[in-house]
Order: structure tokens, then C-alpha cells, then sequence
């Protein structure tokens, strides 16, 4: 175990390399572990992240690695099993076993992402099939796609992608059950309904060819936009106290953090897709920054008294 350090990050993907960046040029003690489950590793490339348009996730995050290095932040790849309170400090427990000190705790360990379970996903996903029209709808633009879902955010995800193509359907899986106004907005948008069941996405090597039906027929698509629900991949925030906020349309149990992304508990903070940002790159990489100056500014308020706003509200 170290003395202690200032600051550890638990996650090492957008969200946490940004923060421990923040960290390393603020001349904090950090250190940021990483488990490698960043949920983002099989897309093509990052879409809408200014200066990276396109690069592949793992470069990205190999050259974070090495400017983080430059700044002196230490990165250990590996889990975090257990974190505790010791005093006024926290102790970060590893799976292979080594325990860790640290006055401060940024939780960046991202979300489980839940696809649709149909055969043909798991060749597909991240590619042509996706949760994020803005991370990759450029990339199948003008092509004919579809949208899986029913209810309220499937009419939200339709009409979103119909800004990228004009041939879009929405695929239910089932009787609609949408409202009139629904139906109607739809239809202006010249976006279909068709309610058949799923039962398999066809394709190769990342790329949709055709959705298939119970009754054999196939619907020829080169993208589909599938909802997913996201859960913490850990219980680490729970078995610390902090508190939870509301679900959102796609997080189950997102962590509560205010404007300055401190939780219910005084030391911890959160950043990314944990507390139901939008799960986008380039959000959780402003979060990752938010979170390392209220970090640097906590310490700095206990070690030379600089006045901090008062905590606001641990929903958000």
C-alpha cells in the first residue's frame, strides 16, 4: 500500500483517462485503474468527437495512456473489488490483492450495455447495428435502415434517424400500439411500421444485410438503431453509500452527482456513462474533466481552506 494518493480513478475509458489528464497537469497523486471493458471497443471508429472523428476506440485510448504517463498519473490495468473508508481516506481494494490509499474516489467505470438478444448481434454490434444515431449515423446515411423498438422511444429513435435516411422502418416485433399522434407523425415522416417478429439480423463482417422474420421473410437493411439499457458493471458505488438517481430512458440505476459531479458521500465523485450522461464519447470525456477539477478544487479546499460551493443536489 502507498502513503496515499490525491486521487483514484476507477475506469480507464473516455470519461476516466480525461479526468486523470485533469489530474496529472493539476500535480495530483493519481492513480487510474483500468479494467479494459470499455463498451465502446467494438465500433468502427468515434463518431462527432472533435480532432478524432473516426479514430478507432483503442487508439484513442492508447494515446490518453501515454499523455497521462507525460504528467506522471499512474495507470495499472486490473479490477477494483471492494472500496471502503478509512478515516477521512478510502481504501481501493484490487482483485489480484493489493490494497490502495487514496483521499479522493472518481468513479468512471462506464455501463454494461444490454443489446437486443437476437442471433446475429454479436457480429454486428457496434457497426451497423447501433444504439447512437449521432455516433454513426453518418456512416449509414442514404442507406435503408430501421429502427427496433415500441413505445414512446422508439418514435423518438425513428424519427431522429430519419435526419440520416429517408427509407426508415420501424420494426416492433410485435403489435405496435402506438397512439394516433404517434402513428400520424410517423407517417408524415414517411417512416413504415412493421409489426412481424424478429427472430435474427443477418450480415457479415460488421455489416447488416437483412433482418429476419418468424415466418422466414427477410427485410434487406444496412443499419438498424437498437435501444439498450445500461447497467453498472459493479456494486462498488452501492457498497460505498452513494446514491442512486432517477432511471433514465436508458440507465437503469445511474449514480446521483450534482453540477460539480460529487456524490451523496464527501471523497467520491462520478463521471460518464455511470451517471446517465449521454453515452457518448465526447460527453464523457467533458464529464471526466468536470469531475478532476471539483477533484483538484476538494483538495485544495481541505489543504488551504478555498472556499467551495455548497453541495447541491446528489440527483441528477
Amino acid at each position: 500500500m502507498t502513503d496515499s494518493w490525491d486521487c483514484i480513478v476507477v475506469g480507464g475509458g473516455a470519461a476516466g483517462l480525461s479526468a486523470g489528464l485533469v489530474l496529472g497537469r493539476a500535480r495530483r497523486k493519481t492513480l487510474l485503474i483500468d479494467a479494459g471493458e470499455q463498451s465502446n471497443l467494438a465500433a468502427h471508429g468515434i463518431g462527432g468527437l472533435l480532432g478524432h472523428d473516426g479514430r478507432p476506440p483503442e487508439e484513442l485510448y492508447a494515446r490518453g495512456r501515454g499523455e497521462l504517463a507525460t504528467y506522471g498519473v499512474a495507470i495499472r490495468s486490473g479490477a477494483v473489488s471492494d472500496i471502503g473508508r478509512v478515516g477521512e481516506d478510502f481504501v481501493v481494494h484490487l482483485t489480484g490483492g493489493t490494497v490502495e490509499r487514496t483521499r479522493r474516489v472518481l468513479l468512471a467505470t462506464g455501463m454494461s450495455y444490454s443489446p437486443p438478444d437476437l442471433p446475429g448481434v454479436d457480429k454486428l454490434w457496434g457497426r451497423s447495428v447501433f444504439h447512437c444515431p449521432f455516433c454513426h449515423g453518418w456512416e449509414v446515411a442514404d442507406q435503408p435502415l430501421a429502427v427496433l423498438g415500441r413505445g414512446d422511444r422508439a418514435v423518438h429513435q425513428a424519427l431522429l434517424l430519419r435526419c440520416w435516411s429517408a427509407d426508415v422502418v420501424v420494426l416492433t416485433d410485435g403489435p405496435a400500439e402506438f397512439g394516433d399522434a404517434d402513428s400520424a407523425r410517423l407517417a408524415s415522416a414517411g417512416i413504415r411500421v412493421d409489426e412481424r417478429p424478429v427472430t435474427a439480423l443477418d450480415g457479415a463482417d460488421g455489416q447488416l444485410s437483412a433482418v429476419v422474420f418468424a415466418d422466414g421473410s427477410r427485410l434487406p437493411r444496412r443499419g438498424l438503431l437498437a435501444g439498450v439499457t445500461m447497467w453498472q458493471r459493479d456494486r462498488l458505488a452501492e457498497r460505498l453509500g452513494v446514491a442512486a438517481a432517477a432511471p433514465t430512458p436508458v440507465a437503469e440505476d445511474p449514480v446521483g452527482v450534482d453540477p460539480l459531479c460529487r456524490t451523496s458521500i464527501p471523497g467520491v465523485f462520478a463521471a460518464g456513462d455511470i451517471t446517465g450522461e449521454m453515452p457518448q464519447v465526447a460527453a464523457a470525456i467533458a464529464a471526466g474533466s468536470r469531475a478532476a477539477a471539483a477533484v483538484v478544487q476538494s483538495l485544495a479546499a481541505q489543504d488551504y481552506g478555498l472556499p467551495l460551493p455548497e453541495r447541491g443536489s446528489a440527483a441528477r
